[in-house]
């Protein structure tokens, strides 16, 4: 369960998905590369794809399992002409100025420019390996005297405004199934899964959500919406259970993932404080 990233997942992931094209145009705007800028990979109808463009596509690439290879360069710098060619057209055919075209190019400048905050700000902030060991300590005390990690699962529905989580609400408490009304009307990626999140410790999802999950027992549904900053939840506790703590090594990666998640959630909050926000 994360909390919120799905909001802030970006738009442009699509345009540098790499796929195996094949096809005469391809490979004769490939040939044309001759009297190119030092930094032009290619070019279509004079506009350039640069190398720094293919770049990125090919870390897109690799990121989603592809590897690297010159053969990879080639199908990232292909799906980039199909791309600009595509583009190109629709210029030309006039959907580069229809309403739906600058609400999908707004939403994409605004996704991009959120992941780059987000990343400037975790590069200047980052979570030190200091930082990450007294987590762990801070984790350890916390246990008690048997010494044993609680963990939780759960569900959520993720809806926009207080009024739709409290029909949600309204709707569980007469009998309908939780997942039924996820799959009805949550907002987030695991809506298909009816809400499931899996199982999380308390340290690892924002305070909000911790401070309710904490207090619920198996098969109780949080009493009232939760606020976040994007969305307002609901949250059910599936089941619970007791294991002894991983040793500071293999629990590294999750610290670490749930210290940066708390310092973006706190970043985000800060920046709303300071910020003039209306809802209708």
């Amino acid at each position: 369960m994360k909390f919120p990233s799905y909001l802030f997942k970006s738009a442009v992931a699509p345009i540098v998905a790499v796929s195996l094209l094949s096809g005469p145009f391809v490979g004769a705007a490939l040939a044309q590369q001759s009297g190119l800028p030092i930094n032009a990979a290619a070019s279509v109808n004079g506009a350039i794809i640069t190398n720094d463009m293919v770049e990125q596509g090919i870390k897109m690439a690799l990121s989603q399992g592809q590897k690297d290879s010159p053969e990879l360069r080639k199908v990232v710098i292909q799906k980039f002409i199909e791309v600009m060619l595509l583009s190109q057209r629709a210029e030309k055919d006039g959907l580069a100025n229809s309403e739906k075209a600058n609400t999908q190019l707004m939403l994409i400048r605004q996704n991009y420019l959120a992941d780059l905050e987000l990343a400037t700000f975790m590069a200047q902030n980052p979570i030190t390996d200091a930082d990450v060991q007294a987590e762990y300590n801070k984790e350890l005390g916390s246990l008690g005297p048997q010494g044993m990690i609680v963990e939780y699962k759960i569900s959520d529905i993720a809806v926009a405004s207080e009024a739709d989580a409290k029909a949600a609400l309204a709707r569980i408490k007469k009998g309908e199934p939780f997942d039924k009304v996820a799959q009805s009307v949550s907002l987030a990626p695991n809506k298909a899964q009816g809400g499931a999140a899996g199982w999380v410790q308390s340290g690892q999802v924002p305070p909000p959500i911790a401070a309710v999950l904490t207090t619920l027992a198996k098969g109780q549904v949080s009493p009232a919406p939760i606020q976040m900053q994007q969305a307002w939840y609901l949250v059910k506790l599936d089941d619970k259970k007791s294991s002894k703590p991983p040793t500071f090594e293999q629990a590294k990666p999750a610290i670490r993932n749930g210290l940066a998640q708390r310092k973006q959630f706190e970043f985000v909050s800060q920046i709303a404080k300071e910020s003039k926000i209306v809802i209708q």
